[in-house]
C-alpha cells in the first residue's frame, strides 16, 4: 500500500533536470538488501540470496526485469543492475550489476516512495514528498507520458502532481494523481483502461475510477490493477487464462471490471512476464489469502498447475501467517509475520531463491529476517533487518 500525499492538480508540465541530493529522512524501516533470481539483459544469475551495500537503512524496494532499487530513509534511491537504458538514473548507460550507484535527481528532491508492484521493463519512476513522479530509463513504450520514447539516463519530472500511487510494467504504466487515474505507453490487451486499444504518449484517463479512492495500483505484462479505499479491487486487461477473475476465460477488458471477494482486500499483487503467465493475489481484512490467474509454474500456490478464473484460496505453510505478498513472472512470494520469506512456482533462472532451477509447488523458505520486498519477471529483492 502506498502512502497518500495531499492530492494536487493532476496534470502539470515538466521541469527541467538538474543533478543534486535528497533532503531530509523520512523515517521508514529496513536494513541491507538481498536479492537473486536474473536481471534480464545481461545481470547474471544468483541462484540464492546475495547481499548488496547501500550506504544508508532501507526504506523500500523496488525491481524492474533489468534493475533494482532502494530508496533510503533520507529519500535517496540507489540502483543496481542493468544500465544499458539508463535505467540505473545515474546518467550512464553501463551496467553496475554487483556495486548500488546512486540514482541523480534534482537538488532539493526528496523521494517518497518508489512503485513496488511494479516498475515498466528498463524504466523506472518514483514519486517525491511532494507529490510529484519522476521517471527515467528506457521509455520504450512512452509509458513516462512525455509524448516521446526517448531514453533518459538521469530522473525527468513526469507531468502529474498529487500523485498517491503508481505502478507499471512492460512499457505501460499507470498513475493516480489528482483525483483522477491517468494511463500511458503501449495498450497490449487494454492495459490502459482506457476503453480502447489505442497506444498513448501523453496522459488518458482510466475509464471509471476515481483517483482519490485508489490506494494501490498493481500491474504486470497484460493487465492492471486498483485498490480501493474500501477494500474493492478492479482490474482490466488480458483474461485468455482467467487472469481478471471474474469467473470467465474471454477476451480483455478494455475498462476496470470489479472483481468479487468475500471480504475486503488490504493487498494485492500482480505477476507475469510472457503472453498468458499473468496471475494475482490478494490479502483480505480477515486474514485469508486468494489467487487467480495462470497457474502453469504452481505459482498461486494451489499446490496444482490448474489456472482459476476466480478468486481461489490458498493457504501458507502450517503455522506460518503471511504478512506481506510479491509476485513475479511465474513465481510469487511472501513476508512471514517473523520476518521469513517464502517463495513458490517457477525456477528456471532460479527466482525461487533456493539454489536450484527447480519449480515449486509448495512455499520454500528462502531467507529470514526480512521486513520488505519487491519482485518482478525473473528476479526478487528484500530488505533485511530495521
Amino acid at each position: 500500500m502506498r502512502r497518500l500525499l495531499a492530492a494536487g492538480v493532476g496534470l502539470m508540465t515538466c521541469a527541467p533536470l538538474i543533478v543534486g541530493s535528497a533532503g531530509p529522512a523520512l523515517g521508514a524501516p529496513g536494513g541491507t538488501v538481498e536479492h537473486w533470481g536474473v536481471l534480464a539483459g545481461g545481470g547474471g544469475r544468483s541462484l540464492s540470496p546475495v547481499k548488496v551495500s547501500v550506504p544508508g537503512t532501507v526504506a523500500e524496494v523496488g525491481t524492474s526485469n533489468s534493475t533494482q532499487y532502494a530508496l533510503l530513509t533520507d529519500g535517496r534511491v540507489y540502483a543496481w543492475g542493468v544500465g544499458t537504458g539508463g535505467e540505473l538514473g545515474n546518467g550512464s548507460r553501463q551496467n553496475s550489476l554487483t556495486t548500488a550507484v546512486r540514482v541523480q535527481f534534482p537538488a532539493g528532491v526528496t523521494i517518497a516512495f518508489l512503485a513496488t508492484d511494479d516498475m515498466p521493463f528498463d524504466t523506472a519512476f518514483a514519486v517525491d514528498t511532494t507529490g510529484h513522479a519522476w521517471g527515467w530509463g528506457a521509455n520504450a513504450g512512452g509509458e513516462l507520458c512525455l509524448g516521446n520514447t526517448n531514453v533518459y539516463t538521469r530522473p525527468v519530472e513526469l507531468p502529474f502532481s498529487g500523485v498517491t500511487t503508481l505502478a507499471g510494467a512492460a512499457n505501460h504504466a499507470t498513475y493516480a494523481a489528482g483525483g483522477a487515474v491517468y494511463s500511458c505507453g503501449k495498450n497490449r490487451d487494454g492495459a490502459l483502461g482506457t476503453g480502447n486499444m489505442r497506444a498513448a504518449r501523453h496522459p488518458v484517463r482510466v475509464k471509471g475510477l476515481n483517483g482519490h479512492l485508489v490506494t494501490a495500483l498493481v500491474s504486470a505484462l497484460g493487465n492492471t490493477g486498483a485498490l480501493m479505499s474500501d477494500g474493492t479491487y478492479y482490474d482490466w486487461g488480458y483474461n485468455g487464462g482467467g487472469q481478471l477473475g471474474i469467473g470467465t476465460v474471454s477476451p480483455p477488458s478494455t475498462v476496470p471490471v470489479r472483481v468479487q471477494l468475500p471480504a475486503a482486500a488490504t493487498q494485492v499483487v500482480v505477476g507475469g512476464n510472457g503472453p498468458n503467465d499473468d496471475h494475482t493475489l490478494v490479502k483480505l481484512s480477515n486474514g485469508s489469502l486468494y489467487a487467480w490467474g495462470a497457474n502453469g509454474a504452481y505459482q498461486l500456490g494451489l499446490g496444482t498447475k490448474v489456472g482459476k478464473s476466480s478468486p481461489t484460496r490458498f493457504s501458507p505453510p502450517a503455522g506460518v501467517t503471511y504478512q506481506t505478498l510479491a509476485t513475479g513472472g511465474i513465481a510469487s512470494y511472501a513476508i512471514s509475520t517473523t520476518g521469513d520469506v517464502y517463495a513458490w512456482g517457477g525456477n528456471k533462472n532460479g527466482q525461487l531463491g533456493d539454489g536450484s532451477t527447480q519449480r515449486s509447488p509448495k512455499p520454500i523458505r528462502v531467507t529470514t529476517g526480512a521486513t520488505l520486498i519487491s519482485s518482478t519477471s525473473n528476479n526478487a529483492a528484500v530488505a533485511i533487518g530495521g
